[in-house]
């Protein structure tokens, strides 16, 4: 069997490390095609997947293969024509490596889109250049802003359909950008692309030859990330390992934000121990530091009472523990979500039950940034933009799924949940049902956009 899969060494994808990026945008864009442009042309698809979309195609009539076939993976979303489901796509260069969450287009999946989203470090949101900025589009903005993806990328995808004009392009650019500057996400680009033809997706187009910018891959390859976002270091421990005849008592997990060094002053939280961090364990050998996304093993100066769901933090930059948590969340579950519904919250590895008090507004999701949407001309102009929060609405009581709601818990004991605008990793959380175990909402803490203030 031929591969076409030409894998790069680990020594050359070590150049510009992993990128997590989730694809986003409305039925019939072209996200499905441009996704499996990129994996064909990346190299990254096996001969016998190929084979099989070529006889798919041929069956149902079509002259080439159907890209779009490599990443509608299920038979359904194949029957349907459509994505249904969040599917992670991974694939390397000899640059980088990354993890793609390939999510749904259609408005009953924004909660697809938000799982897809929640860890990534960039969004792309495709759109139609005949169409340009759809109601899915702002949606799909949106959620990237409330979720603080750090950059969103536009791809201005059927170029070849517009007569690769520079002018439609910039008139959409100049859209998106007033309105992803009015949602405050600080890092945002377009670029035009045609996936069907493969135009300034991998290679660069002669259509495209006043475009400036780089190919879709050269920027998913070079654009930056983000690993470390506070100095402060977040380790939830997740197993203790010990080890009796080798005296061994060590802490396991992977960091969360920030960074640790050997020497450290630490407290142990909720229980305020403290201590001093003795050295590291990473992948089996010593280490010096560990900074956010590794997994590593710590070792204290002291023998201290630390089990799984306790937080090691620096003695002089700890969290707060709360018990009341005002947040922003996003419903899963087919399984509404009331008040006084007792669940269970999980934030980093600790699990704790609460109780629903309040769910004070829903989010208009489909517009909430009306004022920024118009034009160009009058978004930037707009000031003091805010998202279209339904406080009269008479459902507050109860957010169904899909649902972009307000919440006020109140927690059974202690956590260390802070802000979500300060860390995604240690302000987020999750709703579950203590009966059946389902997740229900994902959560985060605070006013991630300032929508409450």
């Amino acid at each position: 069997m031929t591969v076409l899969l030409d894998a790069p060494t680990a020594k050359d994808t070590q150049v510009a490390g992993l990128l997590r990026l989730a694809t986003a945008g409305s039925v019939d864009d072209g996200k499905s095609t441009l996704v499996g442009r990129l994996l064909y042309d990346t190299k990254s698809v096996l001969a016998d997947q190929y084979e099989a979309v070529e006889r798919t195609s041929r069956n149902r009539g079509l002259e080439q293969a159907d890209l779009a076939l490599l990443t509608d993976g299920l038979r359904s979303e194949r029957e349907q024509g459509i994505t249904i489901d969040v599917a992670y796509r991974y694939f390397a260069t000899p640059r980088r490596r990354f993890i793609l969450a390939d999510t749904p287009g259609h408005v009953q999946y924004t909660r697809n889109m938000v799982t897809g989203a929640s860890t990534a470090e960039l969004a792309v949101i495709l759109v139609d250049a005949r169409k340009g900025l759809a109601e899915q589009t702002r949606r799909h903005t949106a959620v990237s802003a409330l979720l603080r993806v750090p950059r969103v990328l536009l791809a201005v995808n059927k170029m070849d359909l517009v007569d690769f004009d520079k002018d439609r392009f910039a008139e959409i650019e100049a859209d998106f950008a007033a309105y992803a500057t009015a949602l405050g996400i600080e890092h945002h680009a377009a670029l035009p692309v045609s996936a069907l033809r493969g135009d300034n997706v991998v290679e660069p187009s002669a259509d495209l030859a006043w475009f400036e910018g780089p190919t879709l891959l050269e920027f998913l390859e070079n654009v930056p990330v983000q690993t470390e976002r506070r100095p402060a270091g977040r380790f939830p421990v997740q197993y203790v390992i010990r080890h009796q005849s080798a005296d061994y008592r060590g802490y396991a997990g992977t960091i969360a934000s920030g960074h640790l060094e050997v020497g450290d002053p630490i407290v142990v939280l909720p229980s305020g121990q403290r201590s001093t961090i003795a050295a590291i364990d990473l992948l089996g050998h010593p280490a010096e530091r560990v900074t956010a996304g590794q997994a590593a093993t710590l070792l204290l100066a002291d023998e201290l009472d630390v089990s799984r769901g306790d937080l090691i933090a620096p003695a002089e930059a700890a969290p707060a523990a709360v018990q009341d948590v005002v947040a922003t969340v996003c419903h899963l579950s087919e399984k509404p979500l009331k008040v006084g519904d007792r669940v269970l919250l999980k934030h980093t590895t600790r699990t704790v039950k609460a109780i629903v008090k309040e769910i004070s507004a829903k989010l208009d999701i489909s517009d909430p940034l009306a004022a920024a949407s118009s034009t160009a001309a009058d978004a930037a102009n707009a000031e003091a933009d805010e998202f279209a929060w339904d406080d009269d609405a008479p459902t507050t009581h109860t957010l169904h799924a899909n649902d972009i709601g307000r919440v006020v818990l109140r927690t059974a004991s202690p956590i260390l949940l802070e802000p979500y605008a300060a860390d995604r990793e240690t302000g987020s959380f999750l709703l579950i049902d203590p009966a059946s175990g389902d997740t229900l909402t994902a959560g985060m803490s605070g006013d991630p956009l300032g929508v409450f203030s």
